[in-house]
C-alpha cells in the first residue's frame, strides 16, 4: 500500500514580503508549515539582508514559477561608499577603504548613466549560480574565486533618490539576472572610491509589488487559522496576468488533458496563452477538482488548465498543464 503524502493539498500564490536576517528557503519553509502545504517553491531568492516582494508558489502553481522568475524586478537599495567588501554587501569582510569625495549631483548622474540600459555584468561570486554543481557562493567561501563570463542585462530606471556623506539610496529596474550588488561595486568603482550595499529591498517582482504583500508576521499571528490564511493566497494564473488567454470547449478540455494539441481557429494569435476550461468538463472527466481557494479569471464556471503554445496553423500545444487528478492522492 503506497504510503499518503504528508501536508495539505494546497494550490495557489502567496505574495510574501521577506523579511530581514532570514533566507529566503528559511522564509519558504516556515511559510510551507504555516499552511501545512504539501508542496512550495519560491520564485527566486532573495538574500538575507534583503527584504520585500518574494513569491511563494504552492502545489500546482509551481509549474508556473518559471514564468515569474523571467519577469523584471525593482529595488531600493543603500550603497555605502568608501568601503569594498569581500561579498558586495555589508555582510562580507572589508577588503579596502577608500576616502569619499563629496560628489555633486551632476557628478553621480554622469557615472549612473553609464550604467542605463543595455550592458554587461559580471556576476558576483557570492551568487546562486552553480559551477560544478556548487553555487558559486560556495566556492567564494572556501576561497576560491571562479572565472565568470559576463551576462548582458538591461536596467531600465537607475534613480539617485537621496545622498548623505557616504551613503547613495538608489532605485533600480531590471532584467532578471541582474546582480544589484554587483551594480553598486561597479558603480563604486567608477565612482573611485568603491562601494558596496547595505539595504537591499525589492519592491516589485513581475506584475506584483509591495502593496500586494503580507509580512511574515501577520501569517505566525494567524498560526493554525487555515481559513484566515487562505485569504492570502491568489488564484495560479495571477502568475499570468500579463499573458493573453484563451478558453475552450468540453471536448477539447479531454483532449489537453491528455496531454494533446488542440485546433484553436482562427489564429488570432501565436504564441503562449493561459488557457481556461469549464469547471463541469473536470468534474465530469475527473471527478474531483484542486483545492483551489480563488476563482480564476474568468469566474466561478471556468478553470485554469495551464499554458498552451499556438502556432499559425491553429495547433494549440500544451507547455505546462494542471494535474486535475492531485485532489484525489
Amino acid at each position: 500500500m503506497a504510503r499518503r503524502k504528508k501536508g495539505r493539498l494546497l494550490d495557489g500564490v502567496l505574495l510574501l514580503d521577506k523579511p530581514l536576517e532570514i533566507s529566503s528557503n528559511a522564509a519558504l519553509q516556515k511559510v510551507r508549515w504555516l499552511f501545512g502545504a504539501r508542496r512550495a517553491g519560491h520564485t527566486g531568492a532573495l538574500d538575507p539582508l534583503a527584504t520585500g516582494v518574494l513569491p511563494i508558489c504552492f502545489g500546482e502553481a509551481t509549474k508556473f514559477a518559471k514564468f515569474l522568475l523571467e519577469s523584471d524586478k525593482s529595488y531600493y537599495t543603500t550603497a555605502t561608499l568608501g568601503e569594498i567588501r569581500e561579498s558586495g554587501d555589508c555582510e562580507g569582510e572589508i577588503v579596502d577603504t577608500r576616502p569619499v569625495p563629496n560628489f555633486s549631483v551632476d557628478e553621480l548622474e554622469t557615472v549612473l548613466e553609464q550604467f542605463r540600459g543595455d550592458s554587461l555584468q559580471v556576476p558576483t561570486m557570492f551568487s546562486a549560480l552553480k559551477y560544478h554543481g556548487k553555487p558559486l557562493y560556495e566556492w567564494a567561501r572556501q576561497g576560491i574565486t571562479v572565472e565568470r563570463e559576463p551576462r548582458p542585462i538591461h536596467v531600465d530606471e537607475l534613480r539617485l533618490d537621496g545622498q548623505s556623506e557616504n551613503t547613495l539610496s538608489l532605485f533600480v529596474s531590471c532584467t532578471k539576472g541582474t546582480y544589484i550588488r554587483s551594480l553598486v561595486e561597479d558603480v563604486g568603482l567608477q565612482l573611485g572610491c568603491g562601494a558596496h550595499v547595505s539595504m537591499l529591498r525589492r519592491s516589485r517582482a513581475g506584475q506584483f509589488d509591495l502593496a500586494d504583500t503580507v509580512t511574515l508576521d501577520k501569517l505566525i499571528g494567524l498560526e493554525g487559522d487555515f481559513e484566515g490564511l487562505s485569504e492570502f493566497v491568489r488564484p495560479i494564473d495571477c502568475l499570468l496576468s500579463d499573458m493573453p488567454k484563451i478558453s475552450i470547449n468540453n471536448q477539447q478540455t479531454v483532449s489537453l488533458l491528455r496531454g494533446q494539441a488542440v485546433n484553436i481557429l482562427p489564429a488570432e494569435n501565436v504564441g503562449l496563452h493561459r488557457v481556461y476550461v469549464p469547471r463541469q468538463a473536470i468534474e465530469d472527466s475527473v471527478g474531483s477538482i484542486l483545492n483551489i481557494v480563488k476563482p480564476c479569471a474568468l469566474g466561478d464556471d471556468w478553470l485554469f488548465a495551464g499554458v498552451v503554445e499556438i502556432d499559425a496553423q491553429g495547433e494549440a500545444q500544451p507547455k505546462r498543464v494542471i494535474n486535475f487528478t492531485a485532489a484525489s492522492e
